[in-house]
């Protein structure tokens, strides 16, 4: 299943559906299949324009983020954090150490921000290495370095180093939770994925407070040419289908309880 989804992002995300139909395009002038050639063009364009030259991707990423908003103010008190995999360069900090952050680095910047805020919160790293090879750190050990280089004890983090997806960092968390008596905590990740998080969460009974973070959105987006930011615009709306069409696998599959989950 790993494996399958993967792939299947890698053949279905815009850039790569505008390149096939483009090939497809292609083999059929070459055939003189030229209304299948036409057909094929035309819809490779279409996907480039509205992937690179709209605000499509900001339009659908901003329905994620707001799905759950976040707390208006810090916690009174806090006891334990659950911090999602995703937010290192996991090829970089393999070849050469460290613990280079990508830009969904904000999730271990605000998991250290409330680590020094609330001394005796514990946290639960959960992420292994994501790809299909299986060859590169997962986040959970890089974490480790990140917060004990920032003066966290080692007594605090509880980590899970074999998670490949969101659904394997709840599987995983869950028991981590229960041997150390770890309850309601917060679940920091992204704004965008936090819909499907939840969703998974909470159809494994396992109850957590949302703590969204690494906005992607201006909280203000409205559909329309955006001729400003080609690559900015792409990026943005392979992550929203990408988590759109996670909200749909998981549910289609049993992993969630509602299609898009709500507070």
């Amino acid at each position: 299943m790993f494996v399958l989804s993967k792939l299947i992002w890698i053949f279905f995300q815009p850039l790569s559906l505008a390149f096939l139909f483009g090939l497809t395009g292609l083999i059929a002038a070459t055939l003189r299949r030229r209304r299948l050639g036409l057909v094929s063009a035309g819809i490779s364009v279409a996907i480039l324009f509205v992937s690179l030259y709209t605000s499509l991707g900001s339009v659908l990423i901003e329905q994620l983020e707001d799905r759950f908003p976040r707390p208006a103010a810090d916690p009174t008190a806090l006891t334990c954090m659950i911090v999602l995999g995703g937010g290192f360069a996991t090829e970089v900090t393999t070849g050469r150490g460290g613990y280079d952050l990508n830009a969904a680095g904000d999730r271990f910047v605000e998991a250290l921000r409330l680590a020094n805020k609330y001394p005796q919160s514990r946290i639960v790293i959960s992420g292994g290495d994501g790809t299909i090879a299986g060859n590169l750190e997962g986040d959970a050990l890089i974490a480790e370095r990140m917060f004990l280089s920032f003066g966290i004890n080692k007594n605090r983090l509880f980590e899970d180093r074999t998670s490949r997806t969101t659904y394997e960092n709840a599987v995983n968390t869950k028991p981590i939770l229960a041997d150390n008596g770890l309850g309601d905590c917060l679940l920091i990740t992204s704004g965008f994925h936090m819909p499907r998080a939840m969703g998974i969460f909470r159809k494994l009974d396992i109850p957590v407070t949302p703590w969204p973070v690494d906005y992607r959105s201006g909280g203000h987006e409205t559909l329309g040419l955006d001729l400003t930011q080609p690559s900015l615009n792409t990026e943005l709306l392979g992550i929203a289908l990408r988590e759109w069409i996670g909200l749909v696998g998981y549910y289609a599959t049993g992993r969630t309880a509602a299609l898009y989950p709500a507070p």
